[in-house]
């Protein structure tokens, strides 16, 4: 009998996950009680992906904001510096700022414009056009920026982001002046010490900066790579991918997530035989039409995975051989025509005619969107996802 279903996606669900749990063998067991459940049996070149908020969990991997504060004083020991290009966030960037003002004596605190850079926006396009601004070339002060466009709260939490991150600095005792640009560059006329928050911009940033002349430039990824007073910390990434975990601490993006994912991949070949593909997610990487909200604040959408899901895919696009090579044919002789082909196609496919609209991005992002999309972020509790059939194809 021909096979009628294609991918599936699967949420599992898992205990609450607590710092210490044995999370790689409460996986393989939630997996496979799924399947006797549900009645489906694991195949070689399934997907387990693990969202990355149980594996830090599990870790421990939580940071104080009086941790956050240390490691601040001890890079920028005089105290004033500039904090630049901060996404707008109650969960990803507030918590974090709380920690980085109280290390602070004064901040300059430059936003961009009209957006964040994951699509928040504090302006709209069509505000800048009716007002004559140039978010290209002109710098605004705070009090420009109100007098221009008065409050913004966000569209989807109501918060005047402007508004709240001064207050929450205030809070914590340091002087605040606020600034909307887009050139980095533009720090460099109020301060010599400068801190980063950009994600995947960091890197140009960190370069602009430094060629101009910047004294101290470090990043989000630079905060945190190692413990202060016992605290987690991330060694490759510091403070990006984190959470607000309480009002004083953040959980960590997870780190050493290699061992985990072996012993996963391990557990359900022993109790199956079959060799799963398995990985750790974070944010997918999509973008709301709508909202225009690019969901991926966290540095990588994957921060570990097995060999089988490295490369991009490889496949054919149905509709382009149904149109072209095998236009004249149709039912089970184009069903046979393009099955033979799809079996016969090379091993990288990269510049055919035949490949154009297929999606040329990494596994892991692909896959990772999907775990994302099927995991949700709210109260689903299945921070597992089983997927099955993804590397299938129409001649399978």
């Amino acid at each position: 009998m021909a096979r009628i279903v294609g991918t599936v996606s699967r949420g599992i669900r898992a205990p609450i996950i607590r710092q210490g749990d044995d999370l790689a063998k409460i996986v393989v067991t939630s997996v496979l009680e799924a399947a006797k459940e549900e009645g489906f049996a694991l195949r070689d070149r399934d997907v387990v992906g693990v969202t990355e908020a149980v594996v830090a969990r599990s870790q421990g991997n939580y940071a104080s904001v009086d941790a956050i504060a240390q490691d601040i004083r001890t890079k920028f020991p005089g105290g004033t510096f500039g904090v630049l290009f901060p996404i707008l966030s109650r969960n990803r960037f507030a918590i974090c700022l709380r920690g980085i003002a109280r290390g602070a004596e004064k901040i300059y605190l430059m936003m961009s414009y009209p957006s964040d850079e994951v699509g928040n926006h504090l302006v709209s396009l069509d505000q800048l056009d009716e007002k004559g601004v140039n978010p290209w070339s002109d710098v605004l002060t705070e009090e420009e920026y109100r007098r221009l466009f008065g409050k913004n709260p966000h569209p989807f939490t109501g918060v005047d982001y402007v508004e709240y991150y001064r207050s929450l600095m205030e809070e914590e005792g340091a002087q605040v002046e606020i600034i909307f640009a887009n050139n980095p560059k533009t720090m460099l006329e109020y301060t010599d010490q400068v801190l980063t928050c950009d994600i995947h911009t960091r890197a140009r940033t960190k370069r602009l900066l430094k060629a101009a002349g910047a004294k101290t430039v470090l990043g989000l990824d630079e905060i945190l790579t190692a413990p202060v007073q016992g605290s987690g910390y991330n060694e490759n990434y510091g403070l990006l991918g984190s959470n607000k975990a309480t009002e004083e601490s953040v959980k960590l993006f997870p780190r050493d997530c290699e061992p985990f994912i072996r012993a996963v991949q391990q557990g359900l070949y022993e109790a199956t035989g079959k060799r799963v593909e398995v990985m750790v997610y974070g944010d997918g990487a999509f973008k709301d039409p709508v909202g225009k909200i690019w969901e991926l604040a966290d540095p990588v959408v994957s921060p570990a995975y097995t060999e089988g899901l490295v490369g991009t895919p490889n496949e054919l696009k149905l509709k382009y051989l149904a149109d072209n090579q095998f236009a004249a044919l149709s039912g089970e002789e184009l069903r046979q025509a393009i099955s033979d082909y799809i079996s016969k196609k090379p091993k990288d496919l990269k510049g055919t005619m035949e490949t154009q609209g297929t999606t040329p991005r990494r596994l892991t992002d692909l896959l990772g969107s999907l775990c994302d999309l099927t995991t949700g972020s709210g109260d689903k509790g299945t921070p597992i996802v089983l997927i099955q059939g993804y590397f299938d194809n129409y001649s399978d």
